[in-house]
């Protein structure tokens, strides 16, 4: 799955989260960051993860148990960012391990993991 990160995305993801770190909402505040510029929300992005979870793979039915997240890169305003969901192992039967991947449009990786769900 993918998605243009937008300004909106971000202020609504702050409201809904209640995180107002500056470096997301206030372009002069970032500038003197070693980001440069405002930058998404790492939980936000990493939030398309458990959209392609949750409707593509392994779809409808499936639970979130678990993930870890190693944030690597950040993710501005304008980045396309492109979530990728690939099984590494079944632990056990009903239950899947999977590689978790968001990278953007430049194919840097922006978050890695992996993540666990029990399938329907």
């Amino acid at each position: 799955m993918s998605k243009i990160i937008t300004m909106e995305d971000i202020k609504n993801f702050s409201q809904l989260s209640g995180d107002e770190n500056p470096v997301h909402l206030d372009a002069e505040y970032a500038k003197n960051t070693i980001f440069k510029d405002i930058i998404a929300h790492g939980l936000y992005v990493a939030s398309l993860i458990s959209a392609v979870i949750a409707n593509k793979m392994p779809g409808a039915g499936s639970i979130y148990l678990g993930q870890d997240l190693k944030f690597l890169k950040p993710a501005y305003v304008g980045d396309e960012i492109v979530a990728e969901v690939s099984v590494l192992d079944f632990p056990k039967s009903n239950f899947a391990k999977l590689k978790t991947v968001v990278t953007n449009q430049r194919k840097e990786i922006v978050i890695e993991g992996t993540a666990l769900v029990k399938l329907s």
